[in-house]
């Protein structure tokens, strides 16, 4: 089997590439990436890339089709990760998200690729009231990243078919420790603002709700996409990812936070704008389909890692949401330092072929 991993380079993928390697061991396993974030290694044992066979550096906007020959299932990872990049790269993010994801899986279909597993959001079903989202209910994307997951999904459905598997996990919000941590996410928020201050400050009013799942969880989810055969779901299937115990309000996550690391006071903006970006999700049906591959990390334990992680990394940034554990930070430092432009492609790499290095290049480097 030959598994390539588009983004592997990001929060999530380095789970993911040590998920499959003990999942797959004779697989040939291909991580393709910008390499933005390659630097933001946080306290990782090993480089997470030494578990590849081969790391590609490209842009998926631009991935040349020999990429996918011999390849087998393809992990669509590679994305602008948040509200706040899209909002700010807008039209970069629907070339990203939305037109590279519908080309590389064009791609990947001519090349007999069988399983293309594309990382989704339930981001998509925006504000909503009463019960939670299933898979049939009504989209409300808010953002420019809830859009291009919309907009990927609906151009994906007529693509898949004839030996080509598609799968859309629609994940919760990530959480959790990674070698790559990022911190602009709401769970790892708040263990980092307990750590670092003894504070939690919500910037809303605390009701929002959220449903969360942990990176190796998400990991678990994504072993499954690739190898369900097509009577789980048929051939192409949207499935939200997570679990029915993980729906949280986010006032709930501070106090969890607070409960685990003794001492953490909570505040709430009762003046702030309210959070339209609020709902619920059923994830009944992935049950059912995937009971093998159901979440198994608690929201205590999550909490217990991202402190010791950060405990363990001396962390004390008071003022970590200007700092470069958050992914908008990062690019904005790149661009001032003129390595990418405006179109977020690297300055020094234009026109190129994807550079390659080896698994035996990885472990010396």
């Amino acid at each position: 089997m030959k598994i390539l991993i588009t983004g592997n380079m990001g929060y999530v993928g380095p789970g993911v590439v040590s998920r499959l390697r003990k999942t797959f061991p004779q697989a040939t396993i291909v991580g393709y990436d910008m390499a933005y974030f390659a630097p933001c290694l946080t306290n990782a044992a090993v480089l997470p890339e030494s578990k590849l066979d081969v790391q590609l550096y490209g842009d998926v906007r631009t991935m040349p089709a020999e990429v996918l020959e011999g390849v087998d299932a393809v992990v669509h990872l590679a994305a602008i990760s948040n509200d706040p990049m899209g909002k700010k790269f807008e039209d970069i993010t629907m070339d990203v998200n939305y037109q590279s994801s519908i080309r590389i899986a064009e791609m990947a279909k001519a090349a007999g690729v069988s399983s293309y597993v594309f990382a989704s959001s339930c981001s998509m079903y925006g504000a909503s009231e009463g019960v939670a989202k299933t898979e049939d209910s009504t989209l409300n994307p808010l953002t420019a990243y809830a859009r291009s997951k919309v907009a990927t999904e609906k151009d994906l459905q007529p693509l898949a078919g004839d030996g080509f598997k598609v799968t859309c996990l629609r994940f919760a919000t990530a959480c959790g420790m990674s070698d790559r941590l990022r911190l602009d996410l709401v769970l790892n928020d708040f263990v980092a603002g307990a750590i670092a201050t003894g504070k939690i400050n919500i910037l809303s009013d605390g009701t929002p709700w959220r449903p969360l799942i942990h990176v190796r969880d998400m990991a678990r989810a994504i072993e499954w996409a690739i190898i369900r055969d097509k009577e789980q779901g048929g051939e192409f299937l949207a499935v939200n990812a997570g679990c029915n115990e993980w729906n949280y309000q986010v006032n709930e996550l501070a106090e969890a936070v607070a409960e685990v690391i003794p001492g953490t006071t909570v505040t709430v903006n009762p003046d702030a704008v309210p959070d339209k970006r609020s709902y619920k999700v059923n994830f009944d049906l992935f049950k059912s389909l995937a009971p093998e591959h159901q979440p198994q990390v608690s929201l205590k334990e999550a909490i217990e890692e991202l402190r010791d992680g950060l405990s363990n990394m001396e962390f004390k940034d008071g003022d970590f949401r200007n700092s470069l554990l958050m992914r908008l930070m990062v690019l904005n430092s790149l661009q001032e330092k003129g390595l990418i432009d405006e179109q977020l492609q690297w300055e020094h790499t234009k026109s190129k072929l994807p550079r390659t290095e080896t698994k035996a290049e990885l472990e010396t480097a």
